[in-house]
């Protein structure tokens, strides 16, 4: 079976390589939008397609790591029933946050990428080897990314960045296939 999912070869090569995966949540998992329950509580949307995309990368030993700002109930849950273990919550400075998963995982920069969408992002942007950003994120994040996704924040953005990693991987086809046969 041949995927009808297709990169350029230049955008693959810089992929190539990638062990970890540095997620924000605020406008890269989620739509940026920010719901208050009348008791306070923070409600956000996740998008499925995005949640299976980082499942397979974990299926392709590609380790997603969420490092985000803010913290919530929602989002531990959604991290939980996804078996993203590694995680840094209400997390400011994310650069430090990012180094210790590397060393954690006895990785460098070389083998990782990122995804971000903000000002925050940029320290663990410009150090990965491969930095992604949806289309809504901040002109100067995306002017540093090496790829800017079609989809939208918490609309499939994700996903498309995991897409992308498991072809530079040669593991696309091969999960795909399990799905089709």
């Amino acid at each position: 079976m041949t995927p009808a999912l297709n990169f350029s070869p230049e955008l693959l090569l810089q992929a190539q390589g990638v062990r970890v995966v540095f997620f924000d949540v605020d406008g890269v998992l989620t739509d940026g939008g920010l719901y208050f329950s009348e008791a306070g509580e923070t409600l956000k949307r996740f998008n499925t397609l995005d949640g299976h995309g980082l499942k397979l990368l974990q299926r392709a030993d590609i380790t997603p790591v969420v490092i985000t700002g803010r913290d919530s109930p929602a989002l531990r849950v959604r991290l939980k029933a996804l078996g993203i273990t590694h995680t840094h919550f209400g997390t400011e400075d994310k650069l430090p946050a990012a180094q210790q998963t590397l060393n954690a995982l006895g990785l460098d920069w070389s083998q990782a990428a990122a995804m971000g969408d903000d000002w925050p992002d940029l320290p663990v942007l410009t150090r990965c080897a491969f930095a992604c950003a949806p289309p809504n994120a901040q002109v100067e994040v995306r002017q540093r990314a090496h790829y800017v996704t079609q989809l939208a924040g918490g609309c499939g953005a994700v996903r498309e960045l995991c897409d992308l990693l498991l072809v530079a991987s040669g593991r696309y086809a091969e999960l795909l296939q399990d799905y089709v046969s």
